[in-house]
């Protein structure tokens, strides 16, 4: 599994302490708990995503599930799994998000 490249976050000068706290203790720490897999956290927070209809967030976190091993089917799988528990607009909008990410790989 590759590193992503540092990038400046887009919010960083309008929200400094947002992006800190997101950078530090998100990141920083929860995502790096030994309790579950960097693969098991990409499958849940997709679901997540995906659940409370969070599109936007969706783009960064595919990326980071197929980096940490989650594949395309799986994630086109899991959004086919949500879509009768989280419902058919939130899953076909999540759908149509991982087909851009996809196609732009």
């Amino acid at each position: 599994m590759s590193e992503p490249i540092p990038r400046k976050h887009p919010l960083t000068d309008f929200a400094p302490k947002l992006v800190s706290v997101t950078e530090e203790v998100l990141f920083g720490d929860i995502w790096e708990r030994p309790e579950l897999s960097p693969r098991d956290r990409s499958l849940v927070t997709v679901a997540a995503l995906v659940a409370t209809g969070s599109t936007e967030q969706m783009v960064g976190h595919l990326a980071r599930a197929q980096a940490n091993g989650v594949t395309q089917e799986e994630i086109k799988e899991l959004i086919t799994n949500l879509a009768f528990y989280a419902g058919w607009p939130r899953a076909m909008s999540a759908m149509n998000v991982a087909k851009r990410v996809f196609e732009n790989e």
